[in-house]
């Protein structure tokens, strides 16, 4: 009887441990990073989102209420670069120039940066000296492969290279 009530008491502090040392364990896991949103690559696809973006925008998913959102890495290939100084807003690639080249790309969204304020996307791994124009290029260094040699065959890039970016938005 002794041996059976120290058994039972052995399971318990087994048990009590178990349970402790999975809480511990619980408190310590490393927070969830939020999920970044998706871009909408394919100008002729439907984009859901909250945002309304400008013609020259690389759109993606903004959830309602949104303040400061980015999204997933993503490959672009950089069609075109231009110098322009850090407060200088009036230099970028034109709207006419980015149009004909998604004109070359029907199916793969072809966006510009403009001078970063509040209210416009930003785009990172890019020098705030210089307004690029580019093609969206997937999510994979394979994909993105794939669109610099379409790229490469119009013969109008030469220059044309890969780009791994983020873009995002700051609403406040």
């Amino acid at each position: 009887m002794l041996e059976s009530r120290f058994r039972k008491f052995l399971f318990l502090v087994l048990m009590i441990a178990v349970s402790i040392g999975s809480v511990a364990a619980q408190s310590i896991s490393k927070p969830r990073r939020a999920k970044a949103s998706a871009i909408c690559g394919n100008p002729t696809a439907r984009c859901i989102s909250s945002v309304t973006f400008e013609p020259n925008d690389l759109p993606f998913r903004i959830p309602k209420n949104a303040v400061i959102f980015d999204t997933e890495l993503f490959y672009a290939v950089i069609l075109k670069s231009v110098a322009a100084s850090d407060d200088d807003c009036n230099t970028f690639v034109s709207e006419p120039e980015r149009i004909t080249a998604q004109a070359l790309f029907p199916d793969r969204k072809v966006f510009t940066s403009r001078c970063y304020e509040p209210g416009n996307l930003f785009y990172t791994n890019i020098s705030d000296k210089h307004r690029i124009m580019a093609v969206y290029a997937g999510t994979t260094l394979a994909e993105s492969k794939r669109a610099l040699e379409a790229v490469k065959a119009t013969g109008k890039f030469p220059g044309a290279y890969v780009r791994r970016m983020r873009t995002g938005f700051n609403g406040t």
